[in-house]
């Protein structure tokens, strides 16, 4: 995850819980989104990213027995730049450990989920955008269903990966899905700019959103900031807040 610096003891009017369009998205099933039999790729910027985006369709697709991807494209060590409690060699080892244990809390088969790490640096992935292109690509197949994050999420690494998993999709006939995350945190005065035609929303029950809850706190590096040195929490409240909402939302 990447922080947009919410503020941490004020909730301004957001997108996620007051633009008065999403009461009427419609609904979307889990069969309707991977067809049976189809393999799910998910592709994070950021370690802790597959949990925000879609941690409730993960559950949904691995009880149903599809075939899963995770792409992790960043290992999410420059999240902390000037930390000497979260120095970029520790954070190297430290956000893939936590990326296990999320994936764990959320019960998917880990014996069977294959999952890419490629390697990249956060914050540089524009400049290597045809490059990225090119690797996506390569671990895709005709009638793949790809979840990647929105490519005006407002975030440059989203934006960028949105982008690319486009591109690559098309490359190979593969089924895209773009799906928003900072862009719900957009003032409400933004909503305009959600192609809301485009939005489906995916329902999660109780438990479902209990264990993306509890995988998403296994990011024990991005629940604090570093206030001394003007690094704020990458997983802020409101963001926890918006993981208990009962469905996520994806671009069709």
């Amino acid at each position: 995850m990447k922080s947009v610096s919410l503020p941490e003891n004020t909730h301004p009017a957001q997108i996620w819980n007051s633009a008065l369009q999403l009461e009427n998205i419609p609904v979307i099933s889990t069969s309707t989104l991977v067809p049976p039999g189809a393999r799910a790729i998910v592709i994070a910027p950021h370690p802790g990213d597959e949990v925000v985006t879609c941690g409730g369709l993960l559950q949904l697709l691995a009880t149903l027995g599809h075939p899963l991807q995770l792409i992790s494209i960043t290992d999410g060590s420059a999240s902390h730049p000037g930390s000497n409690l979260w120095s970029a060699k520790r954070l190297s080892v430290f956000r893939p450990q936590e990326s296990v244990e999320a994936l764990r809390r959320l019960g998917l088969p880990m014996h069977s989920l294959k999952w890419i790490r490629g390697g990249f640096t956060d914050n540089a992935l524009a400049e290597r955008e045809d490059q990225l292109t090119q690797f996506i690509a390569r671990y895709l197949r005709p009638g793949d269903v790809v979840f990647s994050t929105w490519r005006e999420d407002g975030d440059v690494d989203h934006d960028t990966v949105g982008r690319a998993s486009a591109k690559a999709a098309a490359m190979v006939d593969a089924q895209l899905y773009e799906i928003p995350v900072w862009a719900w945190h957009w003032p409400v005065r933004e909503q305009g700019q959600i192609p809301w035609q485009r939005a489906r929303k995916i329902r999660l029950d109780t438990w479902t959103v209990a264990r993306k809850s509890h995988a998403t706190h296994a990011y024990a590096s991005q629940l604090d900031g570093e206030p001394a040195i003007g690094i704020a929490p990458m997983l802020p409240r409101v963001i926890l807040e918006r993981m208990r909402l009962p469905y996520e939302i994806v671009f069709v």
